[in-house]
């Protein structure tokens, strides 16, 4: 009889996971920039050296399609060599026995179809399309391209009013986005290559705490040039757009229905994660800024935007997504039924409700739901989030759904709304939800469905509506702008359909997005209404970066912005993050290697930035 090892059979496989996991960081920290043949040529090479041999498609076909990718790559590739390239793509999609040859022809048909621009530049121009080329990831992938290697150069330095200063160079909310910032800039760090991203955001709030926003000078306004722009809605768009745009010396006016500046970062955000004092110091110093004029509290109707567009030589509409969208379910109405934006915006207003003893159902996957469900229990109430998805499937930052729960929030994904019970007195008092499972992959995640499983009735006292925002745009519409679903209509350098004088842009533009996507979008109309009113301004933001120090590459873990206790933050408003020390900062500031020096950056076109 055959005796039995206890080892596994593969010798390699405990030690080839490491260079596996080397493999996967790479992958994930692929650069912005690169050329789609380039990275469909590396996943058929892969795919090649993972086959068993068994089956000829994925055997020879995978490793003759592959040497014909090379052959495009190097730009020696003809029209005939990509029709064999698509028919052994083919072969090995519908012939391979198992998921290793088939999906590997799968990924590559796909890549035909979807960048047949760049495979027929290659073939026929014998070049990569214009626009191809690496650029430093964390500049690229931030919305308004701040320079953040200089920025966090300045704060390793101990310079943090030097980096405040940079960050506003493109952005003027540092202190928002230290707090609320998505930090799309640390999803290609390449970093990630030695150990881990750095954590930029937490850098960012290293140095707003270390110089607050509005004791750091703004720049000088360039010379008055007689020029005047309207701004509606004092959101991050808006003012954004105010800032820059005074800066260049142009005299601007900003109107906003509250009486208070902000927009969704005052009365969407809840005052745990952004404290609005931290608000008041960006909103403070943004107003400093040359010549602008705040009509706060003073709603725009149609005739008003007819008055604003003649009068002023520029006028950009950035008003946001203030709507709530429902569930479009029976008893909507009742009493205990709120909205998201309807909560929110209430406590932004200082209205705090009282939900103790009360069973408190949140309906959405999202940061707003999130927003919901953590305030509601500061609010005292229990507790729970209803999603149709799985949890893995949220759209929230899953930093945001481990805080909630952490916090004592009760998740129940895979439950549809399906109803609203009330009693006697008309009142909410229970969600009833159809149980689903999970289906086909659609847009990406796998799409719920209907599970054959009774309804699931949950107690609810109150029930919030988290599911997105809507625009409110009847009177724009009725001034003449156009809209899709009530996205106003604009191209891509946010000049309004039908207009050449006004412009859009930020959340009522592209639907509700984040904070640093409607700050990017106040730097472009600055920038695009400068153009149209016949100037090239740039601006000086009065510091530069530190010179680059030698890398430091030893593998170092990522320091972590910590919260407060979950049982001390959810009884009050308070932030609930602990800002990075001193000697935690240094540490993390060290990490950054310098591609705008080392990388990419120090060759043309290797940055975004805008003077």
């Amino acid at each position: 009889m055959n005796r039995l090892s206890i080892e596994a059979r593969a010798v390699h496989d405990g030690r080839l996971r490491a260079f596996l996991d080397r493999f996967e960081r790479r992958v994930a920290a692929t650069p912005p920039g690169m050329c789609p043949v380039a990275v469909t040529a590396t996943l058929l090479e892969t795919s090649a050296a993972q086959t068993c041999g068994k089956c000829v498609p994925c055997r020879d076909g995978l490793r003759e399609a592959a040497a014909l990718m090379g052959s495009v790559l190097a730009c020696r590739a003809t029209e005939g060599d990509m029709e064999r390239l698509r028919a052994l793509a083919e072969l090995a999609r519908d012939g391979s026995d198992c998921a290793i040859g088939s999906e590997a022809g799968a990924a590559v048909l796909a890549a035909l179809d979807e960048f047949a621009d760049e495979f027929a530049s290659h073939v026929q121009r014998h070049r990569c399309t214009d626009g191809v080329g690496q650029s430093v990831p964390c500049e690229t992938d931030c919305p308004a391209h701040v320079n953040v290697p200089g920025y966090i150069a300045l704060a390793g330095a101990g310079d943090c009013a030097g980096a405040v200063a940079m960050i506003r160079k493109d952005n003027p909310f540092p202190t928002a986005c230290a707090f609320v910032c998505e930090h799309p800039c640390e999803t290609r760090c390449r970093r990630m290559l030695v150990d881990a991203p750095l954590n930029i955001r937490g850098i960012k709030r290293y140095a707003v705490d270390g110089a607050a926003a509005d004791t750091v000078a703004v720049p000088e306004a360039l010379p008055p040039t007689g020029r005047r722009i309207a701004v509606v809605g004092a959101g991050p768009s808006g003012l954004t757009c105010a800032y820059f745009a005074a800066l260049m010396g142009h005299e601007v006016h900003v109107y906003e229905g509250r009486t208070q500046l902000g927009g969704m970062m005052r009365f969407g955000i809840p005052a745990y994660r952004f404290p609005r004092e931290r608000l008041d110091e960006d909103i403070a110093a943004i107003l400093r800024a040359g010549d602008i004029t705040v009509h706060a509290g003073e709603a725009v109707d149609a005739a008003a935007l007819e008055r604003l567009a003649a009068d002023f030589d520029a006028l950009y509409v950035a008003i946001g997504a203030h709507g709530a969208k429902t569930l479009r379910l029976e008893n909507e109405g009742a009493a205990g039924v709120f909205s998201a934006v309807e909560l929110l915006g209430a406590i932004g207003e200082g209205d705090i409700p009282d939900f103790t003893g009360k069973s408190v159902v949140v309906v959405g996957g999202g940061n707003v739901a999130m927003d919901c469900a953590r305030t509601a229990v500061r609010c005292g109430g229990e507790v729970t989030v209803v999603y149709r998805r799985r949890l893995e499937d949220m759209t929230a930052l899953a930093a945001e759904v481990e805080a909630a729960i952490a916090e004592g929030v009760e998740m129940r994904p895979l439950q549809a709304p399906a109803g609203l019970a009330v009693n006697e007195e008309g009142a909410v008092r229970a969600l009833v939800t159809q149980p689903q499972m999970v289906g086909p992959v659609k847009g990406g995640r796998p799409a719920p469905v209907p599970a054959d499983k009774p309804e699931t009735v949950i107690a609810a006292d109150v029930v919030l509506v988290a599911i997105g925002q809507d625009i409110v745009s009847d009177p724009f519409e009725a001034f003449g702008m156009a809209a899709d679903r009530g996205r106003f209509t604009a191209d891509n350098f946010l000049v309004a359909e039908g207009f050449t004088n006004v412009f859009a842009g930020g959340d009522c533009q592209t639907g509700p997005a984040t904070v640093i996507r409607a700050i990017a979008a106040g730097k472009v109309a600055a920038r695009n209404i400068d153009a149209y009113l016949g100037y090239n301004h740039t601006l000086d933001c009065g510091v530069e970066a530190p010179g680059a120090v030698p890398n430091r590459r030893v593998p170092t873990g990522r320091v972590a912005v910590a919260e407060r206790p979950a049982r001390e933050r959810a009884r009050d408003f308070a932030a609930t993050e602990v800002a990075m020390s001193d000697e935690e900062a240094a540490q993390e500031c060290g990490r950054c290697l310098r591609c705008d020096v080392f990388g990419c950056g120090s060759a043309e076109g290797g940055r975004i930035q805008y003077a």
